[in-house]
Parts: structure tokens; C-alpha cells; sequence
């Protein structure tokens, strides 16, 4: 009915390093690395992004500090990453994105150097759920339409929150959607936008970004579709585990 992994539809490039937490998650094949998904740098050597992206048979590397995939632009830091270091959430079940926990953590093997291009994204406090129509922006270098192209820059698309009320209604995601998800975007203006493992970024009442979702996914048949809104992990809901696996690694 669904699969992981939604695209930026609609959407435009960035103002670059104006998502300085974004990272690009890379697997290596035949010698060459390619991006596979987004996420974001959560401490100055972990990055968070969706268990759905993390496959055990393949080698990663992160690179912070990425705007255009097309060039080497000076500010990218390419950081491999050991397989050991990958944390996916023991409630993950790949036969079951519906069932949530879609979630991983990644300890760099390397910490990031902060700057300009490279910031630690804030989250929010725990059980923090947005109201419908909060105004969050989705990032990322994910596909530009369904089967369509990827794109060089990174992408943004504003995505306004649909609130569990709306978006567990039985015409638009009934069972699949659960209150440990966010649900946001959904129509032909925003569509299914943005890059698996990647950030949801809401405006905090300071005027500063929090990092409230986790890209999971969108509808089987394909972005834009009507009442089948991007669906997102509700980091809210992962606060503790993300402490504790942190803290214990």
C-alpha cells in the first residue's frame, strides 16, 4: 500500500547551507558512493535518519556541509561510517513500515566540524505534538516527481502539518498512520516532497528550527496523491530511545 521514501515534488532549491543539519546518506557500489537518503546531524557525531535506509549487507558514509550533489563546493565533509556504529530501532520491522519505529542512529566515526554549512539540529522536548497546519518545511535531495530525476541542489518544500485527527480518518491514512508518526503536506501544492531519513523542520516559538520528523513514508501510488499526506516518524515520541542509545554508545 505504501513504500518508504518520498521526494521533493514541487518544491525549490534551498538557499544553500540554510539547512545546516541536513546530511546525504551514501552507500558504496563498485568503488563509487551514491545517495540513498537524508538525515540529520543531531549531536557532533550522530546523525539520525530512518531505519528503512540502513541495509546491513551495505558500506556508508555521511557528507555534511552538502548543497549541490553535482560539485565539490568546499564546504562538504565526507565522514565514513562503521558498520557497527549504526543503532536501528529495535521496533523496526521492514515488512511493516506502518508499524512506526522507523528510526536509526548513526555514530560518525569521525565528529563534524561546526560552521556555517554544518550545525547540530535541535529536537524537540519529548511528546511534543504539532498543531494542524503548523508551517514545517521538508529538505532534501529526494526525486523531483514520481520516477522522475533526482536533483543536483538541495530541495525544500513547505509542508503544513494534518494533525492525527485528520489524517488517521479512514479516506486518508486510517490504521497506517499512528500517533508515534507526523503526518504532514498532502496536496498538489506540497505533494509527497521531500527525502527518506530526512528532516521535518518546524519553526520553534524562539524563531529557531526543531527537527520534529523523520521521513518514512508516502503513498503507493506515487506523490501528490490526495489525502495521502508525506508520513514522518514523530521524534517526540523517540526521545528516550535516541538519549539512551547515545549515552550508552
Amino acid at each position: 500500500f505504501s513504500f518508504p521514501g518520498s521526494r521533493v515534488v514541487n518544491g525549490e532549491d534551498a538557499v544553500p547551507y540554510s539547512w545546516p543539519w541536513q546530511i546525504s546518506l551514501q552507500y558504496e557500489r563498485d568503488g563509487a558512493f551514491y545517495h540513498t537518503c537524508g538525515g540529520t546531524l543531531i549531536a557532533v557525531d550522530w546523525v539520525m535518519t530512518a531505519g528503512h535506509c540502513i541495509s546491513s549487507s551495505l558500506t556508508y558514509r555521511v557528507v555534511l556541509g552538502e548543497y549541490d550533489q553535482s560539485e565539490e563546493e568546499g564546504s562538504e565533509q565526507v565522514i565514513p561510517i562503521n558498520n557497527e556504529d549504526i543503532f536501528v530501532h529495535p521496533g523496526w520491522n521492514s515488512n511493516c513500515v506502518s508499524c512506526g519505529n522507523d528510526i536509526a542512529l548513526i555514530k560518525l566515526s569521525k565528529s563534524a566540524q561546526l560552521g556555517d554549512a554544518v550545525q547540530v539540529a535541535t529536537l524537540p522536548p519529548a511528546g511534543d505534538i504539532l498543531p494542524n497546519e503548523e508551517p514545517c518545511y521538508i529538505t532534501g535531495w529526494g526525486r523531483l516527481y514520481t520516477n522522475g530525476p533526482l536533483p543536483d541542489k538541495l530541495q525544500q518544500a513547505l509542508l503544513p502539518v494534518v494533525d492525527y485527527e485528520h489524517c488517521s480518518q479512514w479516506t486518508w491514512w486510517g490504521f497506517s498512520v499512528r500517533k508515534t508518526m507526523v503526518c504532514a503536506g498532502g496536496d498538489v501544492r506540497s505533494g509527497c516532497n521531500g527525502d527518506s531519513g530526512g528532516p521535518l523542520n518546524c519553526p520553534a516559538t524562539d524563531g529557531t528550527w526543531e527537527v520534529h520528523g523523520v521521513t518514512s513514508f508516502v503513498s503507493a501510488r506515487g506523490c501528490n496523491t490526495l489525502k495521502k499526506p508525506t508520513v514522518f516518524t514523530r521524534v517526540s515520541a523517540f526521545i528516550d530511545w535516541i538519549e539512551e542509545t547515545i549515552a550508552s554508545h
